[in-house]
C-alpha cells in the first residue's frame, strides 16, 4: 500500500472499505488461510481485551466477562530530568493488539519465552501495512509508546467461583515482559529490524499463550486492523463459533453483556449496539462462516464455518 499522505484522513473510509472488499473477495475464493497466513491470540485475551482510547495515567484499568475480570496496571519509571515518578501508561488502541498477535504467533513458533524483535517483527508491521516512520505523528514513536506500555504492564485475570455455599476467588498476576531491551535509531525511520531488541515474557504469560491459542486469518486482520472492536469482535467471533460447533447449539449474544466485555470506551449500550452493529457487517464481510440470527435484546451466534482449517491449527 502507498505510504499516508496530507489528505490520508479523507481517504481513510474509502481505503477501510476497499481493504475489506478486497480481503472478503479473497477469502471467498479462498476461505481458509495458508500456514503462513495464520496468527494466533491467548484464549484469555480474546475473551477480555485492553482499552480501545487512552485512559489516561489511571492506577489500573480492567474489563468484565461474566465471572473473569481483566485488569490491566502500568509500569511507572523515573522521568530523566526531574526525576520524578512517571507512569508509562496503560496500551490501547490497534497497535498493542496487533503486537499481542504477533507475540503469541511468535511465541507458538519459537516455544521460548525470550523473543527477539527483529526482521520478524518488521516483516509483520509492513505485512499489516504499518511502514515505519519517523517525526512526531510517524509510526515510530506511537509504535516505540505502546511497546513500552504493553510489554511492561501487568495483566491479571481474576475468576469468581461458587461452590454450593461456597464463594471465591482465583486469580492469576502475569508481568507481561519483565525483561528486556527496546533500541532504536530515530535517525534511519525505516530500519529493518530494530537493532537487537528483545524481550522475555513472564512465565504466566507464557503459559497462557501456550495453553489456548485462538487461531485466526491474518488477510482478515489486515483488512480490520483500523479498529480495535473490529479486531475485537473478529477473534471473539473465530473463538466463540468454535464453541458453539462443538455444543451443536446457538449461543445467545445480549447486547447488555457484549457491552460489559468490549464495549467500555462507550457511553452506553445503546451507543455500543449501534457501533458494534457496523462492526460486525465488516467482521462477517472477512468471516463468512460467522452467522449472526437478530433477537431482542440480542442476537444468536449459529454454528457456522471456522475461520481456520482445524488440522491446520492443530499441527502448528
Amino acid at each position: 500500500m502507498k505510504p499516508a499522505t496530507d489528505d490520508a484522513p479523507r481517504r481513510r473510509i474509502p481505503r477501510t472499505a476497499n481493504r475489506i472488499s478486497l480481503a472478503a473477495e479473497e477469502i471467498f475464493h479462498a476461505p481458509y488461510p495458508e500456514p503462513d497466513e495464520m496468527v494466533f491470540l491467548a484464549r484469555n485475551l480474546v475473551q477480555v481485551t485492553l482499552p480501545h482510547s487512552d485512559p489516561g495515567d489511571v492506577p489500573v484499568w480492567g474489563r468484565t466477562n461474566g465471572n473473569l475480570t481483566l485488569t490491566i496496571k502500568p509500569d511507572w519509571t523515573l522521568d530523566p530530568q526531574t526525576n520524578q515518578p512517571t507512569c508509562l501508561g496503560l496500551p490501547y488502541g490497534t497497535i498493542p493488539r496487533l503486537l499481542l498477535f504477533w507475540i503469541t504467533t511468535e511465541t507458538l513458533r519459537q516455544k521460548s519465552r525470550k523473543i527477539t524483535l527483529g526482521d520478524s517483527l518488521s516483516g509483520f508491521m509492513r505485512e499489516l501495512d504499518l511502514t515505519p516512520t519517523g517525526g512526531r505523528w510517524g509510526s515510530i514513536p506511537r509504535l516505540k509508546k505502546q511497546m513500552e506500555r504493553l510489554f511492561r504492564a501487568k495483566i491479571s485475570f481474576e475468576e469468581r467461583r461458587t461452590d454450593g455455599e461456597l464463594k471465591g476467588t482465583r486469580w492469576l498476576d502475569m508481568p507481561v515482559a519483565p525483561q528486556g531491551e527496546l533500541w532504536w535509531n530515530h535517525q534511519q525511520p525505516d530500519q529493518s529490524s530494530l537493532l537487537g531488541s528483545w524481550i522475555e515474557l513472564g512465565e504466566a504469560f507464557y503459559d497462557s499463550i501456550l495453553a489456548a491459542p485462538v487461531p485466526v486469518d491474518l488477510r482478515a486482520l489486515l483488512a480490520l486492523k483500523n479498529s480495535p472492536l473490529a479486531l475485537d469482535l473478529y477473534a471473539w467471533s473465530t473463538y466463540r463459533t468454535h464453541r458453539v460447533n462443538r455444543s451443536g447449539r446457538k449461543a445467545f449474544i445480549p447486547w447488555r453483556g457484549l457491552a460489559k466485555q468490549f464495549g467500555g470506551d462507550y457511553a452506553n449500550v445503546k451507543d455500543f449496539k449501534r457501533k458494534a452493529k457496523q462492526v460486525l457487517r465488516k467482521v462477517q464481510a472477512v468471516y463468512p462462516g460467522l452467522v449472526l440470527e437478530d433477537r431482542d435484546g440480542g442476537f444468536n451466534l449459529c454454528p457456522g464455518r471456522t475461520a481456520v482449517r482445524k488440522s491446520a491449527a492443530e499441527t502448528f
